[in-house]
């Protein structure tokens, strides 16, 4: 079932990319980025965009149930003053991403948290692709002077031990040879439980996003200032 389900963040390739969920920031070529937030901008907070896919983006639940509107409360009541904006695009690629990366910069980020790569593994698509798409997407974000936390995933037994292997150590050597932060795989805590997932059995629901950023959060936070 997880296999199946996996599938479905991938089913919106190929469609010209939404407008940005959650706090607005629209990442589409060509269109100019309007404010990252509905509330007013205050110069002294600081960006953290989350930029990914439909995991990202939160296809199926409601803006607020979002993994980014959830870390921005939390952030909210632990006193950081960060404003959250969701770059994350349901169906999206490696490849896809890098065309976007200059679209997310217009936020000025400080902390980016980086969650693609499972659309490339579903698709089996050769692996030295998704590590070259990558590490030039953390490049021009460091290059930007931008923090990266790096979010593993991981892919259904079925792909095979070599391919699943190869694809969890992208990973690993990303973190280490760009000296980031890994989260060993996002979805931890949350992956084949039927009350955490929604009906595909892969996208989170509400709850489930609670429990993405509790997970999330012990990585993030030495990143974080007041």
């Amino acid at each position: 079932m997880l296999t199946a389900a996996l599938s479905g963040c991938d089913e919106h390739l190929g469609s010209p990319p939404p407008k940005v969920q959650g706090t607005s920031v629209d990442a589409r070529p060509g269109v100019a980025a309007p404010p990252a937030s509905n509330a007013a901008f205050r110069p002294e907070e600081r960006i953290l965009v989350a930029f990914g896919n439909s995991l990202t983006a939160g296809l199926g639940v409601s803006s607020g149930e979002t993994y980014p509107a959830r870390l921005q409360e939390k952030l909210s009541l632990a006193g950081y003053r960060y404003r959250v904006v969701n770059a994350g695009v349901s169906g999206d690629t490696t490849a896809g991403a890098l065309r976007r990366v200059e679209w997310v910069l217009k936020s000025k980020p400080d902390i980016v948290i980086l969650e693609l790569g499972a659309n490339d593994g579903l698709r089996g698509l050769d692996l030295k692709e998704t590590r070259a798409n990558l590490s030039l997407i953390i490049q021009r974000f460091q290059a930007a002077g931008a923090r990266v936390v790096l979010a593993g995933m991981k892919l259904p037994p079925n792909y095979g031990p070599a391919y699943t292997g190869s694809f969890q150590g992208v990973y690993v050597d990303l973190a280490k040879r760009y000296d980031i932060p890994l989260i060993p795989f996002f979805l931890e805590g949350v992956a084949t439980k039927t009350d955490l997932n929604q009906a595909d059995g892969i996208h989170p629901t509400g709850s489930g996003y609670a429990v993405i950023v509790d997970t999330l959060w012990p990585t993030l936070l030495p990143l974080l200032q007041k």
